[in-house]
């Protein structure tokens, strides 16, 4: 398919800069495993990690810890992983050191925490709120939009103090939490626009996409032009419950589909799908704003739509606005993250942006993405080993800070009504 006019909002390159997102290892600072020939004593140190490297040794710390585990979360000014352990547990800290990964002793453990959730879940599931693990603060991050008054804000608040003062903390949103699905222009069905996320393969072999599941509401035939040809069918799709995502398969199965993300002109190879890191810088892109950078806050979040509530999200700073539904978010070395499903505020004000994360979505509907590794490992061979060994030679040479390569990426002055008058897809 070919690409019209190329939305200007957020798709700028910083001057002085780097010159093309497109080269997606020279867009952020990536940092080098710790150096061979490092002292014996540096074993103890935290390593410099790129954050899917640091991802993949949180999931295996998480393993070995076991009850002492209280998550972790990505210094992406350090390039380190930080990792909580219940206080008390010594042992298990000197085992994360030797990891590589720096020790952070917690009051709340994992169960703690999830045993907080479950009570908001059962005693405040209200229209408006959302809520997530923070393993920055190690504790539970409650948000309730402008909708959020009155008895059901009493309900809330006083649900939040029933947790304990150290459990939970309670934060209000001028916005309103919503799906960010739009009439206008992009990928059509029913009178509704969203985003293409992902090209990914199905199970039998044919060429297919993933978008948000809110967007299959509006229709089974999908079309890349306003009231154009169905190009796609929806395939599978689930929303609310247990995520926000759909498979939507190409009608035509000679569509070439790759797996890159187009960002304004030029294109970012995606290599293969991964679980998101809180702290871990992130870029989306979708077919209203173009595209937008942030970090992400939480992970397994829970927000409540007014269409129903929807469990297992990543939440973010990175704004969003109707139209960017089903939009992918990724990484500066071609990770596979999310699927835009919906949040608060615009990108003039910012705000709360949930996604759908790819990797579940991908399991549930039985797809593969890249090389079909779909597991977030460095290597993309699905092999374990050093965190840090992985991430050495992936990006030799691409750490950019002082010149730019972390500012490759800024807001623009006209943030005007430009609009991308195509299909904001990956092929």
């Amino acid at each position: 398919m070919s690409h019209k006019r190329i939305p200007k909002r957020k798709a700028a390159i910083a001057v002085g800069g780097v010159v093309a997102l497109g080269a997606a290892a020279i867009l952020l600072p990536s940092a080098n495993a710790s150096q061979d020939g490092a002292p014996d004593d540096a074993a103890a140190a935290p390593r410099t990690l790129k954050a899917g490297d640091a991802s993949d040794l949180a999931a295996r710390l998480a393993g070995t810890l076991g009850d002492a585990y209280a998550g972790a979360w990505y210094d992406g000014e350090d390039k380190r992983l930080v990792v909580n352990v219940v206080r008390g547990e010594g042992d298990m800290a000197l085992k994360v050191r030797s990891a590589g990964a720096e020790v952070r002793e917690v009051d709340n453990s994992m169960a703690d925490l999830q045993s907080g959730a479950g009570t908001l879940k059962s005693e405040a599931t209200i229209p408006g709120t959302s809520w997530a693990v923070d393993p920055r603060t190690n504790k539970i991050l409650v948000t309730a939009d402008s909708t959020v008054t009155g008895d059901k804000w009493d309900r809330l608040e006083s649900t939040v103090e029933s947790l304990g003062s150290g459990m939970a903390t309670l934060k209000k949103s001028e916005g309103t939490f919503r799906t960010f699905v739009s009439g206008g222009d992009a990928i059509f069905a029913g009178g509704a626009r969203c985003s293409l996320g992902f090209n990914v393969t199905a199970g039998d072999g044919s060429p297919a996409f993933l978008t948000a599941g809110h967007c299959a509401a509006a229709g089974d035939a999908w079309s890349d032009q306003q009231g154009g040809e169905p190009i796609a069918t929806v395939d599978q799709a689930l929303f609310p419950g247990d995520g926000d995502f759909a498979l939507v398969r190409y009608d035509d199965p000679a569509t070439e589909a790759p797996s890159e993300v187009n960002v304004g002109g030029q294109t970012v190879p995606i290599v293969q799908a991964a679980e998101a890191t809180v702290g871990q810088q992130v870029f989306r892109m979708g077919s209203t704003t173009g595209l937008a950078d942030g970090q992400v806050l939480g992970l397994d979040a829970t927000v409540n739509y007014p269409e129903g509530t929807v469990t297992g999200l990543i939440q973010t700073d990175v704004c969003a606005e109707p139209g960017d539904s089903g939009g992918s978010l990724f990484t500066q070395d071609g990770l596979a993250v999310g699927l835009t499903s919906g949040g608060s505020g615009d990108c003039t004000v910012g705000g709360e942006t949930f996604f759908q994360p790819v990797t579940t979505a991908l399991e549930a509907v039985g797809a593969t993405l890249g090389d079909g590794d779909g597991d977030g490992d460095g290597d993309g061979d699905g092999g374990g080993g050093d965190a840090g060994d992985q991430a050495d030679g992936q990006d030799a040479g691409a750490e950019q800070d002082g010149a730019g390569g972390d500012q490759g990426v800024q807001e623009q002055s006209d943030m005007g009504s430009d609009r991308h008058s195509g299909l904001t897809r990956t092929h």
